[in-house]
């Protein structure tokens, strides 16, 4: 279900979304993809911020066992 918003944008911007939404789409289908592409990034990132930090709270150890798994390895 799509609900009914207004938002006040710059004027330079409105140019930008008219020229970029070609002549079958509206700005309000533009807007929303621009807006769910925006967030699907922001979650992203937030996402891989979290993971990083998983790392580098296990780098130590993990760096450890990676030391360790290549000790076994035997070179021809």
């Amino acid at each position: 279900m799509k609900i009914k918003t207004s938002i006040t944008l710059a004027e330079d911007l409105l140019k930008v979304i008219d020229e970029q939404s070609g002549p079958h789409k509206n700005r309000s289908d533009f807007i929303e993809k621009a807006v769910r592409a925006y967030v699907a990034q922001v979650m992203r990132d937030r996402q891989n911020a979290r993971d990083l930090d998983i790392m580098n709270r296990h780098a130590v150890r993990l760096n450890q066992e990676a030391e360790d798994v290549l000790t076994y390895q035997v070179l021809p």
